[in-house]
């Protein structure tokens, strides 16, 4: 899946990714990088909103998982199960979510899972960057449900 496809499917699935302005900076299977402008997600203090952070880290997380299922053409349902998320710094400016697997070699369980049981659960991790520094750290666990 291309970047603008990505981008279109958030703004179009999940509206509140438009009203942030994310836009999505790269796609592969490794990582999902999305990026967001602090206008649209201030808050009284002049930094990034501490909800729109974490919106932001959860899309690319949830991203990650949903763009390499799609790649294989595995129908499912993708939703977050629970998350963590540590604040390290104020984010001032422009930011990034960049998601990666807790594991790499999960991937072959969740999608062994995913087609064995037809459920299947897996780690996914971002962190949240401004200005070439983490500002914060997110771990998310995702449900697949195939259909």
């Amino acid at each position: 899946m291309r970047s603008i496809e990505l981008e279109q499917y958030l703004h179009e699935h999940i509206p509140l990714s438009k009203a942030m302005a994310l836009a999505v900076v790269s796609v592969d299977e490794e990582a999902v990088v999305l990026r967001a402008p602090l206008a649209p997600n201030i808050n009284h203090s002049e930094t990034v909103f501490g909800g729109s952070a974490t919106a932001l880290a959860t899309l690319a997380a949830w991203s990650l998982p949903f763009v390499r299922l799609r790649a294989a053409a595995v129908a499912n349902r993708l939703v977050i199960q629970r998350n963590t998320v540590e604040y390290l710094r104020p984010i001032p400016g422009e930011f990034t979510a960049r998601s990666r697997l807790e594991t790499p070699e999960s991937w072959h369980r969740f999608a062994t899972a995913l087609t064995r049981k037809g459920l299947a659960r897996i780690t996914v991790l971002a962190l949240l960057e401004h200005g070439g520094e983490t500002a914060g750290r997110f771990s998310g666990e995702f449900v697949a449900f195939r259909v």
